[in-house]
């Protein structure tokens, strides 16, 4: 299985969640999804980044391509149990930034 490079060091910005996935202001079906799905909101959203940082290892990552000389960008779907003790999958992007060289979370999104 092909697991994400760099997966020990990734960046994942509580930003994309407080500010993003999980705003309601921002992202309403998104952070809906994700408030259904997994019980996650604002207000536990460090606890979804550790969970994701702990899952991610454990399903393949798929490499889409490299954007305009950016980086490549890279796909892993993973099964997560949420706060809720419910599962869903949820799909994440990820970015091998070339200008710093670290791998980026991009998006993240409950997958039906």
């Amino acid at each position: 299985m092909n697991t994400l490079p760099k997966a020990d060091n990734v960046v994942i910005p509580i930003e994309k969640f407080t500010m993003y996935a999980l705003n309601y202001s921002r992202q309403e079906d998104k952070a809906l999804a994700f408030e259904l799905a997994l019980g996650y909101t604002t207000a536990n959203a460090q606890n979804l980044i550790d969970n994701i940082r702990m899952n991610l290892t454990k399903f393949p990552a798929i490499l889409k391509g490299n954007i305009k000389g950016y980086g490549d960008v890279y796909e892993v779907e993973m099964v997560l149990t949420g706060e809720n003790r419910k599962t869903a999958k949820v799909l994440t992007g990820w970015i091998d930034d070339s200008s710093t060289g670290q791998m980026c979370l991009t998006s993240a999104y409950i997958n039906k």
